[in-house]
């Protein structure tokens, strides 16, 4: 996948999440910036290696979600709280899963390739 879509697809999600943020309080705003938070680590996961398929890149930001969650059980340094956040909350876990599976779907549609017509035959 080309570099440029998916450095303009980080920049979007950034956007929204700061949008969602300003525009909206509680719940929805925190889940939806959850997922957001996870679209952004896909698209950077894209940037580093862009053929990497849709199912692995969305495990791999799953994962790293996942593991920045539990990490908040721990004692995260007050310098990187705003990033990493400070407190476990386990439903941020199946956000971060819709997160990566909404970001998947929309890298799986827009995959070179996806729109040519299969050969009869």
């Amino acid at each position: 996948m080309p570099r440029l879509p998916v450095a303009l697809a980080a920049a979007l999600t950034v956007a929204l999440g700061l949008a969602v943020r300003v525009a909206f309080d509680g719940p929805f705003a925190k889940y939806a910036g959850d997922a957001l938070y996870t679209v952004l680590i896909y698209a950077l996961i894209l940037l580093a290696r862009p053929a990497t398929r849709p199912w692995v890149t969305a495990l791999a930001a799953t994962a790293l979600s996942w593991a920045i969650e539990f990490a908040q059980l721990g004692d995260i340094p007050a310098v990187l709280r705003p990033v990493l956040g400070s407190t476990f909350n386990p439903p941020d876990l199946f956000w971060y899963a819709a997160g990566a599976a909404a970001a998947a779907a929309v890298h799986a549609l827009a995959r070179p390739g996806r729109l040519t017509p299969a050969r009869p035959g």
